[in-house]
């Protein structure tokens, strides 16, 4: 039995982006596909569909015997849980948020209270506000949060400590998660961390981060 993981980037991204964690996770041993969406011009809803009949896709190609993991930058975190909402029966796994804004965005709304902000933003902008309540899917969900201050944050301000630049840690805290870990990365640097790949590699196998 071989082990997915379906990789997707955040807001302004796209998927050549995750190349280097691409690369992390292949080396681990898992067979790794990038669903690349356009988080600005594409409604979510859209983009969610999409991801959805790509998964199933996957799961089609392996008749249900392997494993399908999820692993979201920013924005996509939340577009992966959001899809796994409406797939509940999909082939079992787990899901890995990089410093994802579960609880909903302050820098996003900064963002948007600008004039042509939200136009800057685009379409994801009202996932990015609404964040979730509480993590509802059926498989484990771990959040890897970032704590180098340095980004987006320090010019709107307001963005509350610890931060990777653009989500507070507090953000990616749910209710329902099965684990949550904090690194030194900022968070764009969290696609390109050591310790944040390393965790990824944890969880996915174990379900839970690794402790010192």
């Amino acid at each position: 039995m071989s082990e997915h993981v379906i990789l997707l980037h955040g807001l302004w991204m796209r998927g050549f982006t995750l190349a280097a964690l691409r690369r992390r996770l292949e080396r681990e041993g898992y067979e790794v596909d990038l669903f690349d969406y356009a988080s600005v011009l594409h409604e979510p809803e859209s983009s969610i569909e999409k991801l959805i009949a790509f998964a199933r896709a996957v799961e089609a190609k392996t008749g249900r015997k392997d494993k399908i993991h999820f692993v979201g930058h920013s924005l996509g975190g939340l577009m992966a849980l959001r899809a796994l909402e409406q797939m509940p029966d999909l082939a079992p796994g787990c899901v890995v948020c990089l410093g994802s804004p579960l609880r909903g965005s302050a820098v996003a709304r900064s963002i948007a209270e600008l004039p042509g902000g939200a136009f800057v933003i685009g379409k994801s902008l009202d996932v990015l506000l609404a964040g979730l309540d509480r993590c509802n899917v059926k498989r484990p969900v771990g959040a890897i949060a970032g704590r180098l201050p340095f980004g987006l944050g320090l010019v709107f301000g307001g963005l509350p400590s610890p931060h990777d630049g653009t989500v507070s840690v507090e953000e990616t805290q749910l209710p329902g998660l099965a684990d949550h870990c904090v690194v030194p990365a900022t968070h764009t640097g969290l696609l390109f961390s050591d310790e944040a790949a390393a965790q990824t590699v944890s969880f996915l196998r174990n379900r839970r981060f690794a402790r010192p």
